[in-house]
């Protein structure tokens, strides 16, 4: 039961469907007062004191263990400052255990609506998944390696999982199928690959070779992660326009 994304039907929500009303709605819009007094230099007023009071966003706890005391120690003494690997990492191990997730939900689209030409396999988001799985226990490992304790939520964990609220959203819509659920776990997968060249950046400035190279393949499967969701978009857009493609590039 493949549900389209673009069917034509009885949709109220624009000025046009109702012309004789939609003059009354502007006419009325001219003659009506704002709801309160000021412009939108009183708004950025309030946010500007609303920030300079509020606290950070969060903190990176402090090592619990004797081993993240000493990690934390030693690199302080280089003129390094290790709290932001530790909360990148836990931004990573946030971001991938929402991807495990994510995945559920879209594998239950499948089972919903199907697949098409160009389009996935159970197989191919169920392996999509296994891998998220796996980047998660990568991550949490690793902390667990600096000491550091996997189960904190650290300001950058914080601040992707409000970013990123509107992905599982759509996933789980009971209106939204499979096509237009690839649209938003595209942007997962853009962010997923550039979180993770970053935390590669980081573990490397750190002399932190091992979990670099481990990290290095992790970012191979998400970059296949990122190519398949981006073609079977393509293919599933294109397939509901009629439009002809080839490797993604539509045919003349």
């Amino acid at each position: 039961m493949r549900k389209s994304s673009s069917e034509v039907g009885l949709n109220r929500t624009g000025i046009q469907t109702s012309p004789v009303d939609s003059k009354e709605l502007i006419e009325g819009a001219r003659q009506g007062l704002p709801s309160s007094p000021g412009t939108e230099a009183g708004i950025a007023e309030v946010r500007i004191a609303y920030a300079k009071e509020s606290d950070n966003l969060g903190t990176v706890p402090v090592p619990a263990t004797l081993k993240g005391v000493f990690t934390t120690a030693k690199e302080m003494l280089k003129g390094n400052k290790p709290t932001v690997f530790i909360d990148k990492l836990g931004e990573r191990l946030g971001f991938e255990r929402s991807g495990v997730r994510l995945y559920e939900a879209a594998l239950c689209k499948f089972d919903i609506h199907g697949t098409w030409e160009g389009g996935p396999s159970r197989e191919q988001l169920e392996r999509i998944m296994f891998d998220e799985l796996a980047h998660f226990n990568l991550i949490r490992e690793a902390m667990e390696k600096l000491g550091a304790d996997p189960t904190a939520l650290t300001p950058s964990a914080d601040l992707v999982a409000v970013a990123s609220k509107g992905i599982p959203a759509v996933l789980v819509d009971p209106r939204t199928n499979l096509v237009q659920c690839l649209e938003v776990l595209l942007v997962a997968e853009l962010t997923d690959n550039a979180g993770w060249e970053l935390l590669i950046e980081l573990a490397q400035g750190l002399g932190q070779t091992d979990l670099a190279e481990r990290f290095e393949v992790a970012l191979g499967a998400e970059a296949e992660h990122l190519l398949l969701v981006r073609r079977w978009l393509i293919a599933g857009v294109t397939g509901e326009a009629g439009v002809r493609v080839e490797a993604g590039i539509p045919a003349p």
